[in-house]
């Protein structure tokens, strides 16, 4: 059995949330979603729990930080292509979702930040493949 990683959000609305989250194109698992928490599916082994402001505080004695004044964690996804970074931006802006500061292109990286309606902050990356072998140094001296 493979790792699986469950990253777990507080959310002020939990339909927006899950509305904004299939937007991106993700499934939501009905199996453990309730009036407190939706399963938000990324893929076979990566899951995001949205949990209302109040369930979440029950996992927790700390203060739960406002995500929209202050960065509690980044989370990054790779993509296929820069253009799939770029669509997918473009869904999340559309679903509520905002993007704070501008693209970043590495030459050996390309990646956009996106923050969901609550303010958690997701991040959206395509490596260039030899990059990703040989490390950003040493593809960006082979390029030139």
């Amino acid at each position: 059995m493979s790792t699986m990683i469950f990253v777990n959000l507080p959310t002020d609305d939990l339909e927006r949330s899950k509305a904004f989250y299939t937007a991106l194109g993700c499934e939501i698992n009905p199996l453990f979603t309730d009036e407190n928490a939706a399963s938000i599916v990324w893929s076979e082994e990566i899951f995001f729990m949205v949990l209302t402001r109040d369930f979440f505080s029950t996992f927790t004695d700390k203060k739960i930080a406002d995500t929209r004044t202050t960065a509690q964690a980044l989370v990054a996804f790779t993509r296929e292509s820069r253009d799939e970074v770029d669509e997918t931006l473009a869904r999340g802006i559309a679903a509520g979702g905002s993007e704070p500061r501008p693209a970043q292109d590495h030459g050996f990286m390309y990646s956009r930040t996106l923050e969901d309606p609550d303010g958690n902050i997701l991040e959206f990356l395509y490596m260039e493949p030899q990059a990703a072998e040989v490390g950003p140094d040493a593809y960006m001296e082979a390029q030139g």
